[in-house]
């Protein structure tokens, strides 16, 4: 099985979670999403077509270092 295409990685300190995605072969950085709401921007503006549809799909999303949709340390 191929690796997702879209990271979402392990929470950050402050909150947040940095989001990549493999392009052209290369892995990119997105930036940093705080909500479900900022990862679907990000992936818009990627280029991906509705990706709220994506974010549960393991084939498509990998949700690294705790669960998904996980945004802050509890």
């Amino acid at each position: 099985m191929a690796r997702a295409p879209i990271v979402v990685h392990r929470l950050s300190m402050d909150g947040g979670r940095r989001v990549t995605v493999v392009r052209t072969g290369r892995r990119e950085i997105l930036g940093l999403a705080h909500s479900d709401d900022d990862l679907v921007v990000l992936l818009e503006n990627a280029g991906i077509v509705d990706p709220g549809a994506l974010l549960d799909d393991p084939q498509w999303v990998a949700w690294r270092g705790g669960r998904a949709h996980q945004w802050h340390l509890s």
